[in-house]
């Protein structure tokens, strides 16, 4: 029988991204949000373990880098741009300070000259320390054994919504190569967009048009990452208990009851008493494979965080994120209590969110050894209390996040029954016999795939269909056809633009709506007039200098993944076979 636990293992897991934004827009939705994020988050996080490691502490965190961050963060345009921002950024504290002391404003002149201080420290970071080469420091804390570094879909792909195999292969595929070229080695998690989940069933698609008489049979996500040698991902609890998920979203669009109603006549729940707090191996084909083992969110180290109610950034003393102050757009409110409204924030005092990041780093220990002791697990595994967020939470939504971890590592560090610990090295020591089923689902709202497939996303899906169609039709047919490979890749770069699970986020939640809208179409109308292209060069039609110019300013705009292989789209390399009941 399970029994609870005084001694256990934390693994705090980091999922970083951002869309493809390199020379498409500059502010507030382009190059400068990705400079933002990097100032705010990438820079700080990299000198808070850093700063670990100099103090003789191994942080052993679980870091996730989506490859289409990975490709925009090692630009040579972005690092440049980045140095620009902070440029722009110090001078606009600069000119803060001239107003504030000619207004006798002394309270946010200091506060002005924090921020001046502050953007000189991250361009000095920058160039002397880490010499413009962030991934290669994240890189060289990998080598050390301090991290262990995930890897993920190429561009962030919703992948149990992708209409074909060969898609949710070719986005494998490549985060994988992508990774082995960035950070020389195999990786060995994988950070499922969303934590998007779908196992294998016989599966129609969502979008009326695209439906045939008979389902396709579908292979499980696993089963892609077993054939790439991948040995784990990550879900959200829900799924691990294979409860009911949809809540009350699949009554708001018909495409969504339709696959659920397809799921559940092929599911079988293996039981709901299942523990968070350990890996299980997920196979949902009964076929023999190369074991993939899945770890569970924890939810209550989540909602510490994450909760606008409930969690530390919420705290009257932290930063308020949405308040700027024009020109410069830099931030000098804390977020206040009760729920002031922004007109009515008081300024923000650096000292007392420190004092309050120390409390919060403190509760925060003492919550993860709480767990623990309640945590169950089968046998003699001791448990594992897995937190996972989005990187850009720490720092920059919560500004004071990186130093909450510093401090939280520390503290979890000198604990005697808590022991930091990556997912990999968990798996090494303690591997998992224990194999399931789990149902379909992501971490969104609702915990199905409401966020991305509703009435206002849904027609970004029939783009999204159609491209996949003609990319498969495209690498079949001239996959060997010498005289089109570079028009081949670019059209295959713009489908995996395409394809990133952001546009539909966007959407959905309405934030940079009619950005992400555009991005849907710019990548759709792109990919369409590349495949068109390889047709009739394939064909030795006489091309007009206009389609040469759009395919050079489509190379050097959308210049992602140079080892890109468009045969990854013409078949699926181990096809769904059928059970052997």
């Amino acid at each position: 029988m399970p029994k609870p636990r005084k001694q256990g293992y934390f693994a705090l897991v980091l999922h970083s991204h951002i869309p493809y934004v390199l020379d498409h827009g500059r502010s507030p939705h382009g190059t400068d949000w990705l400079s933002e994020v990097t100032a705010e988050t990438y820079l700080p996080l990299l000198d808070m373990l850093f700063r670990l490691v100099s103090e003789g502490i191994s942080p052993k965190i679980t870091l996730g880098f989506t490859p289409i961050l990975v490709e925009q963060l090692a630009d040579e345009t972005f690092q440049r741009d980045f140095v620009g921002y902070l440029q722009q950024r110090i001078e606009a504290a600069r000119e803060n300070q001239r107003q504030f002391r000619y207004e006798g404003n002394t309270h946010m002149r200091g506060l002005a000259h924090f921020w001046e201080d502050y953007y000189q420290q991250k361009l000095e970071a920058f160039l002397d320390i880490y010499k413009g080469d962030l991934i290669g420091a994240f890189r060289r804390l990998q080598d050390e054994g301090h991290i262990e570094i995930l890897t993920s879909a190429a561009t962030h792909g919703y992948l149990p919504l992708l209409l074909t195999d060969n898609s949710v292969q070719a986005q494998i595929r490549l985060g994988v190569v992508s990774y082995k070229e960035r950070f020389g080695r195999d990786p060995r998690g994988f950070w499922l967009p969303e934590c998007a989940y779908r196992p294998r069933y016989a599966w129609n698609p969502p979008i009326e048009v695209y439906r045939s008489p008979r389902p396709q049979l579908r292979k499980g996500i696993e089963e892609f990452l077993a054939e790439s040698d991948l040995r784990y991902f990550l879900v959200d609890a829900h799924l691990l208990r294979g409860g009911q998920t949809l809540g009350v979203y699949a009554e708001r669009f018909k495409g969504l009851q339709e696959l659920w109603a397809q799921f559940q006549r092929e599911y079988n729940p293996e039981r709901a008493d299942r523990t968070p707090y350990a890996p299980y191996l997920v196979n949902s084909s009964g076929l023999p494979m190369q074991p993939v083992a899945c770890f569970a969110r924890d939810p209550k180290t989540g909602i510490q965080v994450w909760s606008g109610a409930h969690g530390y950034p919420g705290d009257e003393f932290y930063l308020e994120f949405h308040k700027k102050h024009y020109p410069g757009n830099l931030r000098y409110w804390r977020v206040s209590w009760p729920k002031d409204d922004l007109g009515a924030k008081q300024l923000y005092e650096p000292y007392l969110a420190m004092g309050r990041v120390h409390d919060h780093a403190k509760h925060f220990a003492q919550l993860v050894y709480q767990t623990v002791v309640s945590a169950t697990t089968e046998g003699d595994q001791p448990p594992v209390v897995v937190a996972m967020y989005d990187t850009e939470l720490f720092g920059h939504w919560w500004f004071e996040g990186p130093e909450f971890l510093y401090h939280a590592l520390k503290q979890l560090h000198m604990h005697p029954h808590v022991k930091p610990i990556t997912c990999d090295a968990y798996l090494e020591k303690y591997p998992p016999k224990t194999v399931v089923a789990l149902p379909e689902g992501s971490w969104g709202e609702g915990g199905y795939h409401w966020i991305w497939l509703n009435e206002w996303t849904a027609w970004t899906w029939e783009k999204v269909y159609e491209a996949e169609r003609l990319m498969i039709e495209l690498a079949q047919t001239y996959g060997d056809v010498e005289q089109v490979q570079t028009i081949l890749r670019q059209a295959a770069r713009e489908l995996l633009l395409l394809e990133s699970s952001d546009w539909q986020f966007n959407i959905s939640t309405f934030t940079s709506r009619d950005y992400a809208e555009q991005r849907v179409n710019y990548h759709y109308s792109r990919f369409l007039h590349l495949a068109s292209l390889v047709q009739r060069v394939a064909a030795q039609e006489s091309i007009p200098v206009d389609d040469w110019n759009l395919l050079g300013e489509a190379e050097e705009r959308d210049r992602c993944f140079a080892q890109l292989n468009p045969k990854w789209w013409a078949a699926v390399e181990f096809p769904a076979a059928e059970r052997e009941e």
